[in-house]
This record gives C-alpha cells, structure tokens and sequence, in this order.
C-alpha cells in the first residue's frame, strides 16, 4: 500500500515518549487523511515494542469506533446510533480513551509506550475546539500520556478552531491534493493522465473507465464537498449561487474572470460581495481558488479580478463533457487545462511564506507569480496552444525585482518541461 510523505513525521510525533501537542492533520475530502491514520495505527502495531501500541479511532461521521489495547486484535465497535455527536459526545469518547490510557499505563509490562486517541471529521461537532482545550488541558495536569491526533475536512473551520482556542496547543499537518510524484508511484500513471484525470486516490484508478470516473467524481467527490464541507458547515444564504459559482469557476479555471462578469453569468447572482465570500467558502474546502494580481501595493491586489484556478483538474474536467481523447486533440482546451494543472500544483504545494498570484497589465500577462520572503519568480506556461513569445514575461521583469523567470512546457525554447515542474513543490522553485 502506497504512503504519503505525511506518514513519517506524523509517526515521529505520536511515538514520542512526551507528549508535546495535538497532532492537527487537515485537507479536502477525499484526499486520503483517513487512510493515512489508518497507515500510522498499522505501523504502531508493527512496531510496538513489548506489547504492541494502543489506540482508540473515532469517526464523528460513522457509527464505528476501533480500539486496540497492545497486542490484542483491534476491536470494532458500535456506539449507540442515537447519541448525538456533539461536545457532549466528544467528552465521553475522550474520558473512555484516558481510562483505557490509565489501563494501559498500570499494566506490570508497561514500557513506556504512549496511548493514542484519533477523532476523525473533527469540525462536525460544533464548538469542538473549545472542548477540546479544557480535556487537552486537564491531560496535562494529569500528565497523562496520551497523544492526540484530530482529522478534519474543512480546513477553514479547523484553522478558525485552532487560532480562537488552541493556540500554542497543536502542530497542524496539511494533507493536500496528490501531486504528479504520488500519482506515479501508486499509480502509474502519464504526465497526461495526470493532467487530465487529476489527483484524487479514489478516483484514479477509475481512469480506464472514463464514464465510471465522471460519476464518481461528480456524485462522491464534488457533490459532498459542496453539501458537506460548505454548505453544512457555513452560512450560506444562496445555496445554488454557490453551487452555481463553482461551476463557473470550474469551467472557466485558468481565467481571469471579474467579479462584474460572472454576476451577467449567473442566475440570482446577488452583488460581487457575496460572489467573493463565496470563492473563499470554496477555496478553504480546498476546490477552487480566485488568485489576486501580483502588485506593489495590497489594496490593488485585494481589488483585482481572480484568476480561477481549481485545486485539482478532475474538477476541471469531470463536467467539462470532453474525454480524454477529445481533450488533448482540442489543443486549447488542453492548454486550457495544463495551465490550470500548473496552478493548482502552485497552490497545493505552497508554503505559508509562499503565495501565488498572476499579473496582468493589458496587453502583457503572466500566468503565475511566485512570492516569497525575498524572492519573486514569474512563470509562464506553454502548452503549444500559443507561440514562445513571452513579452508578458519581459514586461514583468521590467517593472519588478524578480529573481527567477521561468518558460514551463514540452514546446522548443522552455525553460523546464511540465513533468519536472510539477515534481517539485513551489517552495522548490522559490528558494532554488
């Protein structure tokens, strides 16, 4: 079974003797942060030294809890379906985890070894953060030994917990969309395929069978996250301007596209404010970004039109109506969706000292500006839709300090190839 890179470091902290802070691990739906705890807790049972490692899995979504107590075989559990899944709830789970916690700790063999307690889909239970800081404090008086690990699929609900009440208390681990490297070494599949089909694990390997692949994109990936991950969880007057939004977005991701325009494409569009609020509910559920013009001044880059951009092409292309084939053989569109690849490469991989942006000063533009602590890097794509001219490029670095340019794409005259930029993350780019 294939591990992401996230797996080691979050092993390295729950093995820890002292226990230092709750492990905080966040990103879209369907991204593979359930089945990366269920990597760690295989490898805890692995690895336990005298008598294995104990843990307790609970799923605020599922009725289902598993719990291991040393080299026993895990045990699988049916709470009672009719408890509501509140902070109530979350308080008994967590009490039943630090008796366990002590059980573990009081046996005669006892090594040393910390007890672990995981809740998955964390955000669901409403105030979750501020019940979690009174149990994570009162551990700490107890000194009780046990790691904390919380998964949650609506990253700005997670962030908004973490920065009101657990601040000093977490180490947060971002789990985002699978990159080109992943794609490859789970899968196997082309820079194409890549391209098109997108990076989510579970859709994949559906590729072969393009129609089976739509569906299970648009019923269990899409469909969900909007449902689930915004519509449930944040207020949202308009429902289908929303759905509607994203939509737009997908369709026109790679675009520049003002907030004025899309309001003439839309039914029941309201005014740009709520349009903008919209895009950001959209973009923290990790599906569709409106990045803002690189410019020396902040306000005129908070007021400029976005460039859409999802974070994963799957999205792009699922509703687009073109199949593979069609897809590449319509060299626009492709080079449409390889920008937008590119961009959403950017944006997933981006450091928090590391934002993405574009720029454009009529008639020059460039794709992606990279801006970091000290360094600016311009990049345009080529696909073989336009010519190597890259007088946007030469326009940028006249009137800004950049330190890197750089020409991505397969055609004669580009700096690197779309398979090695998308090797690297965009830090790599930044600090090269």
């Amino acid at each position: 079974m294939y591990s992401r890179s996230h797996l080691a470091p979050l092993l390295a902290r729950v093995s820890e003797e002292s226990v230092r802070a709750i492990q905080i691990v966040a990103g879209p739906r369907q991204v593979g942060k359930t089945t990366l705890i269920h990597n760690l807790l295989d490898r805890l049972s692995a690895q336990g030294r005298n008598q294995g490692y104990a843990w307790m899995f609970e799923a605020v979504d599922q009725f289902e809890a598993i719990q291991s107590l040393g080299s026993a075989s895990p045990e699988i559990t049916v709470p009672d379906r009719t408890k509501l899944r509140d902070a109530n709830w979350l308080a008994e789970r967590w009490n039943a985890a630090r008796a366990r916690a002590r059980q573990w700790r009081s046996r005669e063999s006892y090594d040393g070894s910390p007890y672990l307690l995981v809740f998955d889909e964390i955000q669901k239970i409403s105030n979750w953060s501020e019940q979690v800081k009174g149990l994570w404090d009162a551990d700490r008086v107890e000194r009780l030994n046990m790691h904390v690990v919380l998964l949650g699929s609506s990253p700005l609900l997670v962030q908004k917990g973490l920065t009101e009440s657990l601040a000093g208390r977490y180490e947060l681990i971002n789990v985002s969309h699978w990159g080109l490297a992943e794609n490859q070494a789970a899968f196997d599949v082309t820079v194409e395929e890549h391209i098109f089909f997108g990076g989510y694990p579970g859709a994949i390997p559906l590729r072969h069978e393009e129609q089976r692949w739509r569906s299970y994109v648009l019923a269990a990936l899409i469909q969900p996250s909007i449902d689930r991950d915004v519509l449930a969880l944040h207020r949202v007057e308009k429902p289908a301007l929303l759905k509607e939004l994203f939509e737009l977005s997908a369709a026109y991701s790679g675009q520049i596209l003002s907030f004025t325009k899309m309001l003439g494409q839309l039914q029941d569009a309201g005014n740009t404010t709520t349009l903008a609020h919209y895009l950001v509910l959209l973009e923290h559920s990790g599906l569709v970004s409106g990045l803002s013009k690189h410019a020396g001044e902040v306000v005129r880059r908070r007021g400029s039109s976005p460039k859409l951009n999802v974070h994963n092409t799957a999205l792009m292309t699922a509703g687009s109506g073109y199949t593979f084939v069609q897809a590449q053989a319509d060299r626009d569109f492709w080079g449409r969706l390889t920008e937008a690849c590119v961009g959403a490469h950017l944006i997933n991989t981006a450091s928090d000292g590391c934002s993405v942006h574009y720029w454009r000063e009529s008639p020059h533009e460039v794709d992606f500006v990279l801006h970091g602590a000290r360094s600016l890097v311009a990049i345009e794509v080529k696909s073989g839709r336009r010519s190597t001219h890259v007088a946007g490029l030469d326009a940028f670095c006249d009137a800004f300090r950049v330190t890197r340019r750089l020409v991505v794409g397969n055609v004669a005259g580009c700096d690197v190839s779309v398979a090695e930029f998308l090797s690297e993350p965009a830090t790599y780019w930044v600090d090269v």
